[in-house]
């Protein structure tokens, strides 16, 4: 894995390194008094004034160019290993207006300090998206191309106007980010997962595969986890909703969360985890480890991809496999997709109780479906009856989340699997969200509501101790 020190010394051997065309940076500079400069002429007022801009942009950008390869050359590697992050800051913001002082550059204050901020962020941070991971608001970073930047903001997708130089500067972005967890992004392995220190998602894949240039795809989390009570406000789920969920996980009931991407299927399932008691001991299996729970006694796991040589791999059967040597208490699961499937529901079968776990499906049945056609990719040769049976003893409750046309999440049900009636799998609806239409402004209309039914596990939650709200099943009530 490189260190600062490390990736510097790359950069510094880089031929061509770019600056990012940042619409703005998340920090402010502050330069000291004896390195001010005279503040350069106005841009004018006449109707030139855009032309004027335009040429003034092409120059401080390229100014940036040439200020990034001098800075590079005047970094003392073995110096900064001593520095603390944020000394090594001030003294980067230091260097740099000494820099523009004797390039006697006719920058303004606002640009120094815009130019400060943007060759920090790409000396110690992630360049031109910097300021977007500063931004708690944003919750996915979408870049496509050098020069095309979209993000997701209160379930919005947007276009903003930052952009990259070149393709060969979202690269280095791509390469510092993999870089970090020991991995490798080329030509003969043009994709990789990663994250961020702050536990966010990463995607990247690069040409041959991708044909208009390195995409990256950052999913971010929030720095402090979202609560059941945050999601109630958010009106994702109402009050009553919130309750049963609490509840089931308390009393061990094996719980599939359902939903398409970006749904909050993760969200929720870290959310759920938090109902575990403390005194548990909980494994959690991730190919991308995103999980932030808030107990003490919690064993993470993460997959492994394969080496350039295509050895080394650990597929997610392997940990499931493994966490059962390991004495769970709770098996967490990030998302079902593969082989593991058949593992997973055998360890909810023999004694495993209480287990959480995600998969990809637009509906309940189709969540059901689809967990049968994984069964059958792990080879085990089952007739249906005997597969379903499986699937239906070992879950007992299917969480449905979506993400509507406004971009807000919403629980639209809660299905207990009831058992079997000749070959199908039952279920029963406890509660659900019905739209009703949109409103002018875009936002969707909808209801949540009781179907009426108690499901059967009514009793053993009241066996552990806990009471529901008298009236949450009542027909129509929402809670």
């Amino acid at each position: 894995m490189e260190t600062l020190k490390d990736q510097i010394a790359r950069w510094n051997r880089s031929t061509k390194w770019g600056s990012a065309d940042s619409a703005s940076a998340h920090e402010t500079t502050e330069i000291p008094e004896q390195y001010h400069v005279a503040e350069a002429p106005a841009p004018p007022t006449t109707a030139t004034a855009k032309k004027h801009n335009e040429l003034t942009g092409v120059d401080f950008y390229a100014t940036k160019m040439h200020l990034h390869q001098k800075l590079l050359t005047r970094v003392d590697l073995n110096s900064i290993e001593s520095l603390t992050p944020e000394q090594l800051r001030n003294e980067l913001g230091v260097l740099l207006v000494e820099i523009i002082n004797e390039e006697a550059l006719p920058l303004n204050v606002q640009e120094r300090t815009r130019l400060v901020a943007d060759l920090k962020n790409e000396i110690l941070g992630l360049g031109p998206i910097e300021p977007l991971l500063a931004d708690p608001a944003i919750s996915e970073i979408m870049v496509n191309g050098y020069q095309n930047v979209y993000i997701e903001k209160h379930g919005c997708i947007q276009l903003t106007d930052i952009r990259f130089n070149d393709d060969e500067h979202l690269m280095k972005i791509i390469d510092k980010i993999v870089s970090r967890m020991g991995r490798r992004i080329d030509e003969s392995c043009p994709l990789a997962d990663a994250r961020l220190p702050d536990g966010s998602r990463v995607n990247a894949i690069i040409p041959p595969l991708a044909l208009d240039g390195p995409v990256l795809t950052i999913r971010r989390f929030a720095v402090v986890p979202l609560q059941m009570r945050d999601i109630v406000q958010n009106d994702t789920l109402t009050p009553a909703m919130a309750e049963l969920l609490a509840a089931l996980v308390k009393v061990k009931c094996n719980i599939l969360i359902s939903g398409g991407t970006g749904t909050g299927k993760t969200t929720l399932l870290n959310i759920l985890s938090g109902f575990i008691p403390a005194s548990e001991r909980i494994v959690t299996l991730e190919d991308t480890a995103e999980l932030q729970l808030q107990q003490n006694h919690v064993v993470r796991l993460e997959t492994r991809p394969a080496n350039i040589e295509g050895k080394g791999e650990i597929t997610m059967r392997a940990l499931v496999k493994n966490a059962l040597r390991m004495r769970p208490d709770r098996i967490v699961l990030g998302e079902v997709r593969s082989t593991e499937v058949i593992d997973m529901l055998q360890a909810m079968n023999t004694g495993h109780e209480g287990s959480l776990t995600t998969i990809h499906a637009n509906s309940s049945r189709d969540a059901l479906g689809r967990l049968e056609n994984l069964v059958g990719m792990a080879g085990v040769t089952l007739p249906s009856k005997a597969m379903r049976q499986l699937i239906s003893s070992s879950l007992h409750f299917i969480v449905q989340i979506a993400r509507l046309d406004d971009g807000k999440r919403k629980v639209t049900s809660i299905q207990e699997i009831s058992g079997m009636e000749g070959d199908t799998i039952t279920t029963q609806e406890i509660f659900g969200f019905q739209r009703t239409g949109i409103n002018p402004d875009g936002s969707v209309q909808g209801v949540f509501s009781a179907t009426g039914v108690c499901p059967k596990v009514t009793e053993k939650i009241r066996t552990y101790g806990i009471v529901l709200g008298d009236g949450m099943f009542n027909p129509g009530s929402n809670g």
